[in-house]
């Protein structure tokens, strides 16, 4: 199988980290974020080419994991101008053969989910173009609870919503499917998802596991001691 690793955003919010360096050479507990992802991706599915969908800073990418990185092979989709994360996709996938299916993940997201159970899922999903972690909505805020009198009844700390989904932004496509879908610069979000919804071709997967975004410093804060607390 193969897969892609999104990593063409300049991670302005995580300035000045990203000053010499593109979002996933940012390290996590000592480890760039891709090798957390190319861990993940090669753990139990299989994944045996990767291919960074890149553009800021994208030589630090090369320097760092070459053609080669512990027996994986690595390429580089490198964007001139920025495409958008549908024009990037579909440039990188292109690179594919097309009776496959292949991981998508973006370069700043990390979760303890085993890649191979999404795979599964969009196997048996019957031939859509794309299968879609989801995750349950996180506030970033703290909640207030009051009662019908206005009186604050109490306090809960960033709360997870368990019956409001996201984007997890991690996915399984399958390259031919998904190809005819994608434009050559935009944002698939806006350009490819709602097609695919109107042609029921975009599956999902629900998951309530460990699930991190890392778009600032305080995220990377605390993805690094969840991590470290999860030993």
């Amino acid at each position: 199988m193969k897969a892609i690793i999104l990593s063409g955003g300049q991670g302005l919010r995580l300035r000045p980290l990203t000053e010499d360096r593109p979002k996933p050479l940012i390290e996590v507990n000592g480890r760039p974020i891709a090798e957390h992802q190319i861990e993940w991706l090669v753990k139990g599915s299989g994944v045996d080419e990767i291919v960074f969908a890149c553009g800021y800073k994208w030589d630090k990418l090369r320097d760092h994991f070459g053609s080669d990185f512990h027996g994986v092979s690595i390429k580089y989709s490198v964007e001139e101008a920025p495409l958008g994360t549908g024009g990037a996709i579909k440039k990188a996938l292109s690179m594919f053969p097309e009776d496959e299916a292949a991981a998508v993940v973006n370069g700043d997201v990390l979760t303890d989910l085993p890649l191979a159970r999404l795979v599964d899922s969009h196997q048996k999903a019957g031939g859509v173009a794309v299968t879609m972690l989801l995750v349950p909505y996180k506030s970033r805020f703290g909640v207030v609870h009051i009662d019908k009198l206005k009186m604050v009844r109490g306090f809960e700390e960033k709360p997870a919503f368990p019956d409001v989904w996201i984007n997890g932004g991690a996915y399984v496509m399958s390259v031919r499917k998904t190809l005819k879908y994608l434009p050559d610069e935009g944002d698939i979000e806006r350009a490819s998802f709602p097609k695919m919804v109107d042609h029921g071709d975009l599956a999902s997967y629900p998951y309530y596991g460990e699930w991190w975004y890392i778009d600032s410093v305080k995220d990377l804060k605390e993805v690094e001691v969840s991590l470290k607390s999860a030993k």
